[in-house]
C-alpha cells in the first residue's frame, strides 16, 4: 500500500472505533456518546447551567437544548430555578441518569485523553497539527464539532430497549 492508501486506511479505522464505541454505548447505556458527557459534566457538581454544559462541549446552545430535553424525557435530568437567581435554571441528574454514568462503559474519548496526555508536547502538536490538517482536507474545518467522539444519535426504539425510559 501507499501513503495515500495507509491514511485513508487509518480514517476509516478511527471511524469505525467511533462507530463500535457507539453501538456499545447504546447497547450498555442507552445513551449516545454526546448524552453521555452532558450527564458527567451534570454530575461532577449534581448540576449544572446549560450555558456551562454547551461552553464546555464547544456547542450551541441549540444543540444543548436539544440534548436536554431528551434527556429530560428519558428521566435522567431534571429543570430546577436557581434558589440564587430565578432567572436562571440549573439542570439536576436524577438517580436514573446517575446509574447510567455509573454502569456505562468507559468513553472512547477518555481512553484517548489519558493516553494523549502521556504524550512528549512536541508529539500533541504534531498530532493536533496533523488532525487539523485532515479535517481541512476533507472540508470539515468549519463543521461545529464538540470533544466528543460520536457519530450520531440512538434511534427512539433503542432507547426503551435498553432499559431508558
Amino acid at each position: 500500500m501507499n501513503r495515500t492508501d495507509d491514511s485513508l486506511v487509518a480514517i476509516r479505522r478511527i471511524l469505525r472505533a467511533t462507530e463500535l464505541y457507539g453501538r456499545r454505548l447504546a447497547r450498555e447505556a442507552g445513551l449516545t456518546a454526546v448524552q453521555l458527557r452532558v450527564l458527567q459534566i451534570v454530575a461532577e457538581k449534581g448540576h449544572a447551567t446549560p450555558t456551562e454544559i454547551a461552553t464546555r462541549m464547544g456547542v450551541t446552545q441549540a444543540t444543548i437544548s436539544a440534548l436536554i430535553k431528551k434527556l429530560e424525557g428519558f428521566g435522567m435530568l431534571e429543570r430546577l430555578k436557581s434558589e440564587t437567581d430565578r432567572r436562571q435554571t440549573n439542570l439536576h441528574i436524577t438517580e436514573t441518569g446517575l446509574s447510567k454514568v455509573n454502569g456505562a462503559p468507559d468513553a472512547l474519548q477518555q481512553r484517548y485523553v489519558r493516553q494523549f496526555e502521556g504524550l512528549e508536547d512536541w508529539e500533541q502538536a504534531m498530532i493536533v497539527s496533523s488532525l487539523e490538517r485532515v479535517a481541512a482536507m476533507l472540508d470539515a474545518d468549519e463543521i461545529d464539532a464538540s470533544p466528543v467522539l460520536s457519530v450520531g444519535d440512538i434511534l427512539p426504539g433503542q432507547m426503551k430497549a435498553n432499559g431508558a425510559s
